[in-house]
Order: structure tokens, then C-alpha cells, then sequence
């Protein structure tokens, strides 16, 4: 993933428009596999998760990873280390920096506690990003947190991955691995032969075929040991979308748009398109004999292999017609930011809301910091995010989507039993609740109960057209049971 401004103002923005689909994004093919199908419909029942970037670069607070990338944007900047005008110096600092990573307040147990008192139900962790670094004990490479001369090799929880696993797991939470494709510190990947030109293979695998296997194998192999050696696996998520397998029309069209999109006074192509077949085919289904069930989240590569899609740092305007999951940065950037300022507790409960409303998942991002802490701010957040899901979690989980999803200020869901819930999302500076609230989009059938969830008193309702209107009692309307967004559930309601 890359660094972006802080979220604010995309979260203001996903309410108002949708951002252009990139690439395949739009696009989707079913799973077939039945263990599959049922892991994705439970995936899509527990909707709220969290994701960490975490590695030895949070020492310099920078973007993970793409600092080391000599591509011309702005999260490629290199403004750290002791010569930042020197690529290769700069490079061999950063990679240095895995001997004095020590996170030694490194707690994932408190984590986990927060994050499911949070109400979140899924872990996802970057168990290796595009520079290579192992956050597991993989016997497949030297730059990795356990290696000897690894600041943190020594301590009792040398093995992050595999002690992030276990806590979260005996908080029965779901764990998914987020796995780079590329590797930046491969000498398969980037040969030190050639110097790298982007964030691609730096030479063409068509011409060296062995090479290239090589590096295949090494994906594989360090994706096995993370199927095989760390407990139950629920999610694969993969990211570097530009490691796929493109036939010769597809890398002429690709080159083609990218240079129309990129060119600027003297024609600078910021990266190329490159075909690199890692045979993820062949992967997938070694990785499910080990994870019978395993969901793939292989990103932006249409297939079959891309169980669900991630809209990144972004809420579509309406649902989508697969399964998906708004990946978003709470605080900051995806990579720990000293000092970050994190969403409200308000910006973060309407938008779980506004998501889940459409169908989706949300996946909130926070990046622990170099000794292994979280900052206030995330915990803080988490804290919201609970208080309000004490009250309405039973609106979230397990919820299905009913059309039109959002009217004005008000989002809804409904669940199997026939129960239905209004999402009343409050203005910023909104405490006090109306004395009347109208819903034109739908009508309880007559008798219906009508509740707000927080509160065991039954409201008066009306028909109103094609909808109905709540009065809202004045003790309930100057002491609301949560904060942000008001639940009304519907015990039932007419079909449309």
C-alpha cells in the first residue's frame, strides 16, 4: 500500500461521490469452491477488521517500503538516513535498520483485548511488504525479525507474525496474512546485476526464465511456511497487483494507458508494465490443502483468485455487486506516523455504518509504532467504536443490505429474522434527538414494534405515505443511548 493524505478528507468525500474504479476493479469472478463460498458468505457476516503495517521503516516514520522504490511520486521521496541523495547509500541504510528495530514493548495480547472490545472480528498483518522484510521466521531469507543480527532476534516474541496469530486467535478472532508478491531485497526479484528501474522485476522473466523460477519457488515456498507453521489461516492477502501473469495485447494496451496517464512535458513514464506469471494458479491450491477453505485476496488481478475486492482508502457510493472491503487508514499513514492525528469517533462509527449499510467489510488500518506500541489516538478510536458497538452491534453483524441503503441521513440494514434497522447518522454537533424522525423508503406492516436500540421502550410510529414517522419520547430525545448514529429497529416491514 501506499501513503496518502490523511484520510479526512476522503472519508468526507465517499459520501458525496464514488472514486473512478482502477483497473479490474470492477470487475469479478465467482469462487466455486463450496468450503470457500462458506468462508466468504461468514466473512461477509463479521464486518469490521483490523490491519497493521508494521516493519523496521516505522523507525523512520516513513511510507513502508516505497522509499527504496526509485519511481517519481511523492511516496517514493527519500528524506531520511544520513545521504538521502545517494540511492544506494540510502538503500543499504534502510536495510540496516532491521538491527536496530527493537520493539521490546511489543504487547499483542493488549492489542487483540482492544481490538475486539473495539468490536472488530478479523486480523490482517503485514507479515512481509514490497521491501522484503520478513516479519516471520522464514528459512528462506536472512532479512527477517528473527535473524541474528535482527535487533529483536533474542526476545521471547521474536516471531511477531506468529505472536500476533495466536493472541488474536485467542480472542476468537479471524487472522489473515497480508503477503507482498514482490520482494524489493530478492536477488530474483531485483538482481544486483541490473539496478532497478521501478517497482517491477528489474529484467525481463521471458529472457531469464530460470532466474525468474527461482523467485517463484521463493514466493511459494515462504507462503507455505505461513500456511503450515502458524496455526489456522483464514485470509491470504496478497498485495503488489502488478506481479501477474499479461499476455502481449494486455502489456501493449496497459503501456499505452499508462503513458497516456503519466506523460507530462518530456514523456516520463512513471513505471512500466512487465508480465510475471507467479503461477498463482498452482499456489492457491497448494496454500488450500494446508488452509482447507483459505479466502484469497490476490488485489487488482482479475481471476478467479481475488475472493473479494478491496477498495483502498475509499467507501463506494452504493453497494457493489461482489463481496468487498473498504481498506482504511485510521491515523496518519498506513505506516506508523509520529504525532498522527486518527478520525473522530464519529468520522469512524458513520463510516463502518456507511459501509456495512452497502455490504461491505471495513478494514482499519493502525500502525504500531518502532518500540511496539500503539499511540492514544488508536486507542482511543477503538474506544468509540466500542462504546457505540455495545449498543448496536446487533445492526451490524450478520446484516444484509436493503435497498436504497441510504436515504439522506438515514442507512439500513436488515437480518434474516425479518428484523430491520434504521441508521439515524447524526451532524457533527448533534446530541439532542428530534422529537419526530420520517423514513419515506419503507412502512412497517401494521403492529410492527418499533425500538431504538439502547433503550427497551416501544416508540410510536405513524404511516406516512409510503413510509412512516417515529416520535421520539423528550426523555429519550435529551439523553440518546449512544453517540453519532441512533438505531431504530423494525420488527418487520412491508415488501416491496
Amino acid at each position: 500500500m501506499k501513503k496518502h493524505t490523511l484520510f479526512i478528507l476522503l472519508f468526507i468525500s465517499s459520501f458525496t461521490m464514488y472514486a473512478q474504479a482502477i483497473h479490474e476493479e470492477d470487475k469479478y469472478v465467482p469462487e466455486t469452491d463450496p468450503l470457500v463460498l462458506e468462508k466468504i458468505s461468514q466473512w461477509q457476516d463479521i464486518k469490521f477488521g483490523l490491519l497493521m503495517h508494521w516493519g523496521p521503516y516505522s523507525q523512520w516514520g516513513v511510507v513502508e517500503s516505497w522509499s527504496i522504490c526509485p519511481e517519481d511520486y511523492g511516496w517514493c521521496e527519500r528524506k531520511k538516513g544520513k545521504n538521502p541523495q545517494n540511492y544506494t547509500e540510502y538503500v543499504k541504510e534502510y536495510e540496516g535498520l532491521k538491527t536496530t528495530f527493537n520493539p521490546t514493548k511489543f504487547d499483542p495480547e493488549k492489542w487483540a483485548k482492544a481490538a475486539k472490545k473495539a468490536g472488530m472480528r478479523y486480523m490482517i498483518f503485514t507479515t512481509k511488504h514490497h521491501d522484503g522484510f520478513s516479519m516471520f521466521d522464514s528459512k528462506y531469507t536472512d532479512y527477517k525479525i528473527t535473524d541474528k543480527a535482527s535487533g529483536f532476534s533474542k526476545n521471547p516474541k521474536a516471531n511477531i507474525t506468529k505472536e500476533l496469530f495466536n493472541a488474536f486467535r485467542k480472542e476468537n478472532m479471524w487472522v489473515g496474512a497480508y503477503f507482498s508478491k514482490p520482494d524489493w531485497n530478492h536477488k530474483s526479484y531485483w538482481d544486483p546485476y541490473f539496478p532497478p528501474f521501478d517497482r517491477n522485476v528489474n529484467y525481463n522473466p521471458a529472457l531469464y526464465p530460470e532466474k525468474w523460477q527461482k523467485f517463484t519457488d521463493f514466493t511459494h515456498n515462504q507462503i507455505l511456511e505461513l500456511m503450515t507453521d502458524y496455526g489456522k489461516v483464514d485470509i491470504l492477502w496478497l498485495d503488489g497487483g502488478w506481479v501477474k501473469k499479461r499476455d502481449k495485447k494486455n502489456l501493449d494496451e496497459n503501456y499505452a494507458e499508462k503513458f497516456a496517464e503519466n506523460k507530462s512535458g518530456n514523456g516520463f513514464i512513471k513505471h512500466r508494465m512487465v508480465s510475471q506469471d507467479i503461477k498463482m494458479d498452482e499456489l492457491v491450491v497448494k496454500a488450500r490443502k494446508k488452509q482447507p477453505g483459505l479466502i484469497v485476496v490476490d488485489r487488482d488481478v482479475f481471476g478467479k483468485n481475488q475472493n473479494y475486492l478491496t477498495p483502498e482508502n475509499r467507501v463506494p457510493k452504493t453497494e457493489l455487486p461482489y463481496p468487498w472491503e473498504s481498506c482504511i487508514i485510521s491515523g496518519g499513514g498506513w505506516s506508523y506516523t509520529p504525532d498522527a492525528t486518527y478520525m473522530s469517533g464519529y468520522e469512524g462509527v458513520q463510516m463502518l455504518v456507511d459501509i456495512v449499510a452497502k455490504g461491505g467489510n471495513l478494514l482499519l488500518n493502525i500502525a504500531p509504532s518502532p518500540k511496539g506500541e500503539w499511540q492514544d489516538g488508536a486507542y482511543n478510536l477503538l474506544k468509540e467504536y466500542g462504546d457505540w458497538m455495545n449498543i448496536n452491534s446487533e445492526a451490524i453483524y450478520n446484516s444484509k443490505t436493503l435497498a436504497p441503503y441510504k436515504e439522506n441521513n438515514i442507512c439500513m440494514t436488515q437480518q434474516k429474522n425479518g428484523n430491520v434497522y434504521f441508521f439515524y447518522m447524526t451532524k457533527k454537533e448533534e446530541k439532542n434527538m428530534p422529537s419526530e424522525i420520517t423514513i419515506n423508503s419503507h412502512q412497517p406492516i401494521k403492529g410492527s414494534n418499533v425500538t431504538l436500540l439502547g433503550s427497551k421502550q416501544k416508540l410510536s410510529w405513524k404511516e406516512n405515505g409510503n413510509g412512516f414517522t417515529i416520535t421520539i419520547p423528550k426523555k429519550i430525545q435529551n439523553n440518546p443511548p449512544s453517540n453519532y448514529v441512533w438505531t431504530f429497529k423494525v420488527s418487520a416491514i412491508k415488501k416491496k
